[in-house]
């Protein structure tokens, strides 16, 4: 076996090893955070960033044209529906009233719903 081989091996494993511990630091928020808005960052940011070093890490081990495209088209969607759910989220959790107002830094949304009445 090539030594180019068994570094990127060993590069894809560490890739894995670290993307699985901030995938399950991810979980732990969504379980541990008290809110609505801290579940929904949980959920997303570690989710995406650790998907994103797991599949880094099997395209370093695969290394073919077909399995490197495939990976990127799972990273691509990853990136696209993650954030734009999470959003979806907390924008029904403060339509819904389900956010505490005082603990809100910047209230941005208030004004624009205010607004439109």
């Amino acid at each position: 076996m090539n030594l180019w081989h068994q570094i990127a091996d060993t590069a894809g494993a560490a890739l894995l090893l670290v993307g699985a511990a901030i995938c399950l630091l991810g979980v732990i928020g969504m379980i541990r955070l008290p809110d609505v808005l801290s579940r929904s960052h949980a959920a997303t940011k570690p989710q995406t960033l650790g998907m994103i070093l797991v599949l880094a890490g099997v395209a370093l081990r695969l290394r073919g044209g077909m399995e490197l495209a495939t990976l990127g088209l799972i990273a691509f969607f990853q990136m696209l529906t993650g954030p734009v759910a999470s959003h979806l989220v907390a924008r029904s959790a403060y339509r819904t009233g389900q956010i505490e107002h005082g603990d809100l830094l910047f209230d941005e949304l208030d004004e624009q719903l205010t607004e439109g009445r």
